[in-house]
């Protein structure tokens, strides 16, 4: 299915995860307590986020299914 929101969510979710990959190697290199404490904080943010996506990724994705099926329903009517 190519849909423009869709394809926004999926780069925005890939983004996401690339910025754990940095902020997980950011916290396996620092040994300090305060600064792994906010990295911790910022990948708590970013898998919020993430999660946020998914779940409008999947709302979307219905959405527009059930839009196609009452199109496909209607257009074997005619």
């Amino acid at each position: 299915m190519n849909d423009s929101y869709l394809d926004e969510l999926k780069s925005d979710f890939e983004n996401y995860s690339e910025q754990l990959k940095k902020l997980k190697k950011k916290l396996l290199k620092t040994n300090s307590a305060e600064l792994q404490s906010k990295i911790i904080k910022q990948i708590d943010s970013i898998a919020s986020k993430m999660e946020n996506n998914q779940k409008q990724s999947v709302k979307v994705t219905k959405s527009r299914l059930k839009e196609m099926k009452k199109k496909t329903k209607n257009d074997s009517i005619f």
